[in-house]
């Protein structure tokens, strides 16, 4: 059996006049991290490895993710492919990720996000938000070979805040 867990990056910034890989997060992109990842370790879920886009509020996602969880960075690594808005990049690296990781955990993009949760999952989301997570399992025991999952958990910002 097979987890993916995907996680878009937090809310960014427009207002520098940098690159698009150079964005950086805003201050609701890192507190709504920091909720999403304190919900996720609350599940007691296991990863084996995380990925993640180069872009800079993926990374920095990633990274107040995997500070929350105390998680260790030596099962962790930047793939260039995962810059993807398609999803067709992510899904060819999905596809050939080593068989010996049943779990992992990816820090992304959107549309890329949105199209393989509802291409893979069981549930149509219309869109994974910033700083979304979404969990799809597969019944398969090979990655090159998942086809049609089941999601499992989704856990958006919105959802935890109080109101």
């Amino acid at each position: 059996m097979k987890n993916l867990f995907l996680m878009r990056h937090g809310k960014s910034s427009w207002e520098l006049n940098v690159s698009d890989q150079d964005r950086a997060l805003l201050q609701k992109g890192i507190t709504d991290a920091q909720l999403v990842a304190t919900e996720f370790a609350s599940k007691n879920l296991k990863i084996d490895y995380v990925y993640s886009s180069p872009a800079n509020r993926a990374l920095h996602t990633s990274m107040i993710f995997l500070r929350t969880l105390n998680y260790p960075l030596k099962h962790f690594s930047v793939v260039s492919d995962l810059y993807d808005f398609s999803g067709d990049k992510v899904i060819d690296f999905i596809k050939s990720l080593d068989d010996s990781l049943d779990n992992v955990l990816i820090f992304g993009h959107n549309h890329a996000f949105t199209y393989i949760v509802n291409a893979f999952g069981n549930k149509h989301i219309d869109n994974v938000p910033t700083s979304g997570f979404v969990q799809l399992q597969f019944k398969e025991n090979s990655w090159s070979s998942i086809t049609q999952g089941s999601t499992i958990i989704t856990i958006f910002p919105k959802q935890l805040k109080a109101w």
